[in-house]
């Protein structure tokens, strides 16, 4: 049987001659000394489940902040990892740039030779022409003259055996 506070309040001795029955007041306090005891037990019983719950709890705390730190290190290196990588990205692209630039200048330049090259082809081939033509003009000319004396009396060869004089007369 547990004694609470409300049963000792309520706890009235038999009054005999001398005062308080000694066996009733003798029972009472061995039945608080069980009590006592018991509680005395339970208080350390759970006194020691909170120092072991405390424990844990402190070994909770230092496991929450080594995760705490982790997570913030592990955040910090992705925003580091992601900011090189930008680095990275932006220097490829501006790489990438200065090369398309150097090869549309350089296209820019062979076009620009080509073009030349092209334009000194075509002077050159009109002038191939003209001297072509002034050639077919000398020879047309020369034709024309050659028609012309030999139209004329004097021009005409005697041929033996199919061949003409070595000393044509003009």
């Amino acid at each position: 049987m547990k004694i609470t506070p409300l049963d000792i309040q309520h706890m009235v001795f038999k009054v005999s001659m001398r005062g308080y029955n000694r066996q009733d007041v003798d029972r009472f306090l061995e039945q608080i000394a069980q009590t006592v005891d018991e509680l005395n037990r339970e208080v350390a019983l759970l006194r020691d489940r909170l120092g072991a719950t405390e424990g844990q709890l402190t070994d909770s705390k230092k496991a929450e902040t080594a995760l705490t730190r982790t997570l913030v290190s592990t955040q910090t290196m992705a925003e580091e990892l992601k900011a090189a990588a930008k680095r990275d990205a932006e220097l490829i692209v501006k790489e990438a740039e200065v090369m398309a630039a150097d090869l549309l200048r350089n296209t820019r330049e062979e076009m620009a030779k080509l073009q030349h090259e092209l334009s000194d082809l075509r002077k050159q081939r009109a002038m191939a022409i003209e001297r072509l033509r002034g050639t077919l003009r000398s020879f047309d000319r020369a034709l024309t003259m050659e028609e012309q004396d030999s139209d004329s009396p004097a021009a005409i060869e005697p041929m033996v055996d199919d061949e003409p004089m070595t000393n044509p007369p003009r």
